[in-house]
C-alpha cells in the first residue's frame, strides 16, 4: 500500500506541475506576440488617398461632362467632389484639412470654361496653405489666367480657334506647364468636357498619377483617334 503521505505529496507536486503549465500557456501568446514585433498596418490603396476636385463652369448646366468623369474615377474607387467654380476656395480648404489630416495625400483639380479659369487661384491658395497639388487639368479656360504657386504638373486643353486661352506661368509658378491645343475636330467649347476621348485622356492622366500607369481604352472611335492624334502642344514648360 502506499502511505497516505505519500499520496498527499504526489498530488501537490501534480497540482503545482499543472498550474505551472497553464501559465506558460496563458504567457506564450504574449511571448509570441513580443518575439514578433509590431505588426505592419496594410499599406493604404492609392486610389483612397486620392480626391479629384472638379469645377464646373457658369450655372453648373454647361459642364456635365465633369459629372461623367467623376462617376467614371469613383468606379475606380478614387473619391471625387464636384462643384460650382465659385466654391474653389472652400474646397481647397477642404483638400487643406484632409492632406493635413492624413486622409488625402495626392490632390488633383480639374475645371471646365470658368471652371478652368478658377484653377489658377486655387492651385495659388493650395500652395499658401503648404498643401501639394499633383495633376491639375483644365479644360477650355474662358480667360487669360496666370499661373503661381506649385503643381507637379498643370495641363490646359483649350480650342485656340475658339473661346479657350492658353495659360501663362509666371516667376514664381514651381512645375510642369502643358498648353495643348485640341481644336480643328469637333471639339468646341461646350462639347470638350463631354467628348469621351477627352474625357479619356482626363481620366489616364489621373491614373498614372495615382496608380503609375495609364488605362487603355476598350475602343476608339475614328472621330476619337483624329482628337488624340492632334496633341499640338504649345507653351510646354518644365
Amino acid at each position: 500500500m502506499t502511505p497516505y503521505g505519500c499520496t498527499i505529496g504526489t498530488d501537490a507536486t501534480l497540482s503545482s506541475a499543472a498550474r505551472r503549465l497553464r501559465a506558460v500557456l496563458f504567457s506564450l501568446p504574449l511571448m509570441l506576440t513580443f518575439l514578433a514585433g509590431p505588426v505592419a498596418a496594410a499599406p493604404q490603396n492609392p486610389a483612397s488617398t486620392t480626391h479629384v476636385y472638379l469645377l464646373r463652369g457658369v450655372l453648373n448646366i454647361f459642364s456635365l461632362g465633369l459629372d461623367d468623369i467623376a462617376a467614371k474615377l469613383q468606379a475606380q474607387g478614387i473619391p471625387a467632389t464636384v462643384a460650382n467654380f465659385v466654391s474653389w476656395s472652400s474646397l481647397a480648404n477642404d483638400a487643406a484639412e484632409g492632406y493635413r489630416s492624413g486622409q488625402i495625400k495626392t490632390i488633383v483639380l480639374v475645371g471646365h470654361s470658368s471652371g478652368a479659369t478658377a484653377l489658377p487661384d486655387m492651385v495659388a491658395k493650395l500652395s499658401q496653405l503648404g498643401v501639394p497639388v499633383k495633376l491639375v487639368i483644365g479644360l477650355d479656360s474662358v480667360f487669360r489666367t496666370r499661373l503661381a504657386g506649385s503643381a507637379e504638373h498643370y495641363i490646359n486643353f483649350y480650342v485656340a480657334s475658339g473661346a479657350g486661352e492658353p495659360v501663362t506661368r509666371t516667376a514664381d509658378f514651381r512645375g510642369k506647364l502643358d498648353n495643348v491645343d485640341v481644336g480643328g475636330s469637333g471639339v468646341g467649347h461646350l462639347t470638350i468636357d463631354k467628348n469621351l476621348m477627352m474625357q479619356q485622356k482626363v481620366i489616364a492622366a489621373i491614373d498614372a498619377v495615382v496608380f503609375g500607369r495609364q488605362r487603355t481604352p476598350v475602343a476608339r472611335s475614328q472621330s476619337a483617334i483624329g482628337v488624340m492624334r492632334l496633341g499640338a502642344r504649345t507653351g510646354g514648360s518644365d
